[in-house]
C-alpha cells in the first residue's frame, strides 16, 4: 500500500474529484468509516456512550462533524466541538444538528471549562481538528483543547481518543510533533497512510494505525514511490509451497557466520533461514567454530575453512567458498565473523575480487564494517546485493553521524541503495527497506522486544531463505523484515516485550508464515472498507 505526503494526498484528491470521485464524496466516507472505528473501539459500552467530537476548520472538521452525525443517529450521546467558527448553512453541519447531535461554539477561550467538563464525562474523544493541516505550532484555542483531553487522560487512561486522519499536533510529512499534540489510542487515516505517521516522534503519538479506504481509484497512486508493507502483499508473495517438492525446491543457503566470540549468531543466521523455509543450509564456518557449534547445530550442514592459530577463517578460505556457490542460491555473510585480519581479508577477497560470483548476496554486521572501510567498495560487487546495516552500521558505510542517518530514515535509505546499486535494509522501528530504482517499503512494525542481540542475524537468515525460494533481492528484504516483525508481534503477544530473546523468534516463524499465509495475522497496518 502506498504511503503519501500531504500534498500527494491533495493531488489525489484533485484527480478523484476530476474522475468524478467527489470531496463530498471522500468526506462522507471517511466520515463514516471513522464512526464505526469509534463505535467498535467502545465495544459494549457504545450505545449510550459519551462521546466527544472536537472539530477543527478544514475537510478534517468536516469528515468530523460526519462521524458525529452517524455516532449520534446511532444511539451515542455525543457533543461536537466547533474550535472555529462554522458558517451554520454549511451542509456537514447542517446535517449533524438535524439528527440532534448537539453543537457547541468552542472558539474562545471562555468556553474551554464547557470542553473540560465534556472531556471528563467521555468514554471517546475522536480528534477532528487538525489532520494533515498542521503547518505552525499550534496555538490558541486549538492548543488549550489538545492540552486539556491530554489531560484528562493522563488522569482516567479508560478515556479512548481517536485521530482522524493524524493526531493533531503530529506533522503528517515529517513526523515532527507539537508540545501539545494529542496522544492517541487509534488513528484512522484516510486513503493512504501519511508518511510521517511511520517517523518518530510522532509515530509515538499515533496508536494503532487503521487505513480506510474513501473510494479513491487506485491507479491514480501508480507512480508514488514509498509503499507500506501489508499482510495482504506479504501473503500474495510467500514463496509457494508445492507437494510435490524435495529440499532442493526450496534453495540452499550458504551462510559464512559465526565466529569463537559469536557463536550464538550462526546458529540464530541459520536457523532463521531453516525455520522459514529454506531447503538446505550450510554453514561454512572453521573447525573451531564447527566444534563449539556441532551440539547446537542438527539441520545445518558444514563447509569447512581453513584457519589461523586463532581459530578464525584465513583469506585461503574465498576459494573453497567460492567452489561452493554454484551448488547454492544465496550467500550470506557477516553476522558475527568478528574483524580480524584473516577474517577481512576472505570477505574483501570474495566480495570484491573480479571473479563473478554466482549467487545474490546478503550482506550483514561485519562484513558491512569490513566494507566500510574500503574505498568505493560498492562498485567491485559483483552480484545483485542485500545490505542490512542497524543506523550504527549506517554511519560508518556512510561517514556520517547516527543522528544524520536517523533524521531521515527513507531519504537515507533510498539515497545509500541508488549510490551503491544495492537493496538496503534499513533496521529499526519501521525498517526501511530501499530499491537501487528508487523505490521504498516501510514495514509497519516497531516492537522494543527486537531491540536485542540477535535478532538482526535472524533477520539476516530470513532474507538469505527467501531468496534462495527465488524472491528477488528487493521482495525477498521486504517479506523477510515483515516476517521478522510478525514473529515478533505474536512473541510479545505471547509473553511481553520485556525479556524477548532472538532466540524465541524462531519456533515463532513458522507460525507467523502460516498466520501470514492463510491471512489471518491481525498485527501490522490494518484496513477497513
Amino acid at each position: 500500500m502506498k504511503t503519501v505526503t500531504p500534498e500527494e494526498m491533495r493531488a489525489l484528491e484533485r484527480r478523484s474529484e476530476e474522475e468524478g470521485v467527489s470531496t463530498d464524496a471522500l468526506m462522507e466516507r471517511a466520515g463514516l468509516l471513522a464512526a464505526r472505528h469509534a463505535w467498535k473501539m467502545l465495544g459494549e459500552r457504545s450505545y449510550g456512550s459519551q462521546v466527544v467530537i472536537l472539530v477543527g476548520s478544514g475537510n478534517n472538521g468536516s469528515d468530523g462533524l460526519v462521524t458525529a452525525r452517524h455516532l449520534q443517529t446511532w444511539g451515542a450521546r455525543t457533543t461536537t466541538f466547533l474550535l472555529s467558527p462554522r458558517d451554520a448553512a454549511e451542509p456537514k453541519l447542517k446535517q449533524a444538528t438535524l439528527v440532534g447531535a448537539p453543537v457547541v461554539d468552542a472558539s474562545h477561550t471562555s468556553a474551554l471549562s464547557e470542553v473540560q467538563t465534556a472531556l471528563s464525562e467521555a468514554d471517546l474523544v475522536v480528534d477532528a481538528v487538525l489532520g494533515t493541516g498542521r503547518s505552525r505550532p499550534v496555538e490558541g484555542v486549538y492548543r488549550d483543547v489538545l492540552a486539556a483531553t491530554n489531560a484528562e487522560r493522563a488522569k482516567r487512561p479508560d478515556i479512548l481518543i481517536l485521530a482522524m486522519d493524524v493526531p493533531s499536533g503530529v506533522d503528517a510529512e515529517n513526523g515532527t510533533a507539537d508540545e501539545a499534540a494529542l496522544i492517541a489510542d487509534a488513528t484512522v487515516t484516510f486513503g493512504y497512510p501519511k508518511a510521517g505517521l511511520f517517523r518518530f516522534p510522532g509515530a509515538a503519538f499515533t496508536g494503532r494505525l487503521t487505513v480506510a479506504d474513501i473510494g479513491i481509484p487506485e491507479h491514480l497512486a501508480a507512480d508514488i514511490k514509498q509503499a507500506v508493507v501489508t499482510a495482504a502483499w506479504s501473503q500474495a508473495h510467500l514463496p509457494t509451497r508445492p507437494l510435490s517438492a524435495h529440499k532442493g525446491t526450496f534453495g540452499r543457503v550458504l551462510a559464512l557466520v559465526g565466529s569463537r566470540n559469536y557463536v550464538g549468531a550462526a546458529y540464530l543466521a541459520c536457523m532463521g533461514a531453516a525455520r522459514s523455509g529454506s531447503g538446505y543450509v550450510t554453514l561454512a564456518a572453521t573447525p573451531a567454530l564447527q566444534a563449539l557449534v556441532a551440539s547446537k547445530f542438527t539441520e545445518p550442514t558444514y563447509l569447512l575453512l581453513p584457519s589461523d592459530l586463532d581459530g578464525d577463517p584465513t583469506a585461503d578460505g574465498a576459494a573453497a567458498v567460492l567452489d561452493a556457490l554454484p551448488d547454492c542460491d544465496v550467500l550470506l555473510a557477516g553476522c558475527g565473523l568478528g574483524q580480524h585480519d584473516g577474517t577481512n581479508a576472505l570477505l574483501e577477497q570474495l566480495l570484491l575480487s573480479s571473479t563473478s560470483l554466482s549467487v545474490p548476496v546478503v550482506l550483514d554486521a561485519d562484513a558491512l564494517n569490513t566494507l566500510a572501510v574500503i574505498p568505493d567498495w560498492w562498485s567491485r560487487l559483483q552480484s545483485p546485493t542485500v545490505v542490512t546495516p542497524h543506523p550504527g552500521e549506517m554511519s560508518r558505510l556512510l561517514g556520517v553521524s547516527i543522528s544524520d542517518v536517523e533524521g531521515d530514515r527513507v531519504a537515507t535509505a533510498r539515497k545509500a541503495a541508488a549510490e551503491w546499486g544495492v537493496t538496503v535494509l534499513l533496521k529499526g522501528a519501521y525498517t526501511v527497506v530501499a530499491s537501487p530504482e528508487g523505490d521504498v517499503r516501510i514495514i509497519p512494525f516497531a516492537n522494543p522486544g527486537l531491540a536485542t542481540a540477535g535478532t538482526g542475524d535472524v533477520l539476516a537468515g530470513i532474507i538469505a531463505s527467501l531468496i534462495a525460494q527465488h524472491l528477488s533481492p528487493y521482495d525477498a528484504a521486504s517479506l523477510g523484515a515483515f516476517l521478522h516483525g510478525a514473529a515478533g508481534e505474536m512473541v510479545a503477544d505471547d509473553i511481553g516485550n520485556t525479556g524477548m530473546v532472538a532466540s524465541d523468534l524462531l519456533p515463532m516463524l513458522p507460525r507467523a508464515v502460516k498466520a501470514v499465509r492463510e491471512g489471518s495475522f491481525v498485527g501490522g497496518l490494518h484496513e477497513i472498507a
